[in-house]
């Protein structure tokens, strides 16, 4: 009887050791680490300056293109001077047409500097070729004169933005003139605008999604 119950108490002794190797043998498995390795957040390299102006000259170029293209074909030429404002100062401003040629002429400027490209040869002044007066060739002018503004962004790297270049009468960073031709598109976007809402038309950007 008595060796019985020491067999008995053995086999129970060794029942519990081995259920408590294999508790330890599974808390090993699950701890940090030996478990499966979790998702890691991946980082993001920084956005390099082509990058930056790239997106602002797409932005603009979205904007100004749509703005173009909004205005009807026989209003190209309106002035804000044919409202007959009272008080108002609009004599001899450039009519829709020009506003659009002006802002491709000012792209090419701008842009050819970085590209050092040559300024297209029919562009003899600020509002652009005079022979150029349909809207599909004003609106052709201004998204050609976008194309040149991309290839000038993808030149631009951190080791030559800040490097000097001739423009107009002085030098300046290659930067300053990127962000110079975006400003200068907001400015005339801002007055396209303006000649919209006076015909009646809301311009593309502001009509929300619907």
């Amino acid at each position: 009887m008595k060796y019985l119950r020491t067999l008995c108490l053995s086999v129970i002794l060794s029942v519990a050791i081995g259920a408590l190797g294999q508790a330890a043998g599974n808390a090993t498995a699950a701890s940090p680490s030996t478990a499966a390795p979790q998702a890691q957040t991946t980082t993001q390299p920084p956005p390099s300056i082509a990058a930056v102006v790239e997106r602002q000259i797409s932005a603009y170029e979205k904007n100004v293109v749509e703005a173009a293209e909004a205005m009807p074909a026989d209003k190209f030429d309106f002035t804000p001077t044919s409202l007959n404002i009272p008080g108002s100062a609009y004599k001899d401003v450039r009519t829709f047409a020009q506003l659009v040629k002006h802002t491709a002429t000012a792209n090419y400027r701008y842009w050819t500097t970085l590209t050092g490209e040559k300024m297209p040869e029919n562009i003899k002044g600020a509002n652009g070729p005079d022979e150029l007066k349909t809207k599909a060739e004003i609106i052709q002018f201004l998204k050609d004169s976008f194309a040149v503004g991309h290839r000038a962004a993808k030149g631009l790297t951190s080791e030559n933005a800040l490097e000097q270049v001739q423009f107009f009468r002085g030098s300046v960073p290659r930067l300053y003139v990127a962000s110079g031709a975006v400003i200068h598109c907001a400015d005339e976007y801002g007055q396209m605008i303006e000649y919209l809402r006076m015909n009646g038309i809301t311009p593309p950007a502001s009509r929300g999604s619907n």
